[in-house]
């Protein structure tokens, strides 16, 4: 987005990159510091202008609008970032994937994608603050917080809804590794199961399985076997909330060191084991790329974390032919 000179106020012409994107969602991310009721204030009151002219806060910006911006007090920033607040931490995460519309990385277990919820900053965040240039940087998809491997970022918008449209469609190809507590007996079993969100006095969110809940179908496969654990991949078929630790769990095979659904006495053992994460890990996603329309695999191999914990088990009894990424 080009800058404008002309009276006090800040001029901009919209380039590709902020098109189809509400004027409220952009003037808080342009302003930071600034209050949203202040963003509102200033969007009703007209100071705000896109082609001379007053917009709601709901219009979505097009390439080649001229926006006007009032002249507006931020918060101060100290060396260290937002006056008060912690500096942001760099992000230690391979970069997988990269080109001027997509952005992929492998990330690391027990790093949050968004800031919130005591979370001050998520891996989002993070990526901004090492990009202060980048125009923009938005989440394709989420992982949970103890969950590694491929995740999506858009450097486009227009990226990020062509992905989203895949998504919605299933023409998204993804694939996990658990390890989870019994012996998988199937080589390959089709589940489709029902998962509802309810929330826990605590106000912490839960899924579980139930008639009314929304449709949520896993694949799954056998990839090896031992006494007491199996390792599995995890095709998603739908994207639910917790759709893959909740089927698992339902099934009677809980994910090793899952602290939601899990065995919690045995992860207690694990994590005396060596295992002090939630073993689930996004090897695999197939996408169509959203600028050239070809066919992209993005891989993340296992973390030497679980691979090590492998290790100490004893001999696999089975092992399927595919090997573990």
């Amino acid at each position: 987005m080009k800058e404008l000179s002309k009276d006090s106020a800040t001029w901009h012409e919209v380039g590709a990159e902020a098109a189809g994107q509400r004027i409220d969602n952009y003037l808080t991310k342009r302003l930071k510091g600034v209050p949203k009721s202040h963003i509102y204030r200033i969007l009703r009151s007209g100071e705000v202008r896109v082609n001379s002219r007053r917009v709601r806060a709901e219009y979505r910006l097009e390439e080649g609008d001229r926006l006007r911006v009032p002249p507006v007090r931020t918060s101060t920033r100290s060396a260290g970032g937002a006056q008060g607040r912690a500096p942001v931490p760099v992000l230690q995460a391979d970069i997988l994937y990269e080109d001027d519309v997509l952005l992929v990385i492998d990330k690391p277990a027990g790093v949050a994608v968004h800031g919130g919820s005591g979370i001050s900053h998520g891996i989002v965040e993070q990526l901004r603050a090492a990009r202060p240039h980048a125009p923009f940087l938005e989440l394709v998809h989420r992982l949970d917080r103890d969950t590694s491997g491929v995740l999506m970022l858009a450097k486009r918008r227009s990226a990020l809804l062509a992905l989203h449209r895949q998504l919605r469609e299933g023409r998204v190809e993804k694939r996990y590794l658990a390890l989870v507590k019994g012996r998988w007996r199937d080589a390959r079993r089709s589940v489709r199961l029902p998962l509802d969100k309810y929330v826990l006095e605590s106000g912490e969110r839960r899924v579980a399985v139930k008639e009314e809940g929304a449709p949520a179908h896993t694949i799954f496969q056998l990839r090896q076997a031992w006494r007491d654990y199996s390792l599995v991949e995890a095709e998603l078929k739908t994207g639910r909330t917790h759709q893959i630790r909740v089927h698992l769990a339902h099934l009677g095979f809980p994910i090793a060191g899952d602290d939601k659904y899990g065995d919690f006495a045995l992860n207690k053992e694990l994590a005396r084991q060596g295992l002090k994460r939630m073993f689930l890990h996004s090897a695999r996603t197939v996408i169509e790329h959203p600028r050239t329309g070809e066919s992209l695999a993005l891989e993340a191999p296992l973390p030497e974390t679980l691979q090590a914990f492998l290790a100490t088990l004893e001999e696999p009894r089975e092992t399927a032919a595919r090997q573990i990424v």
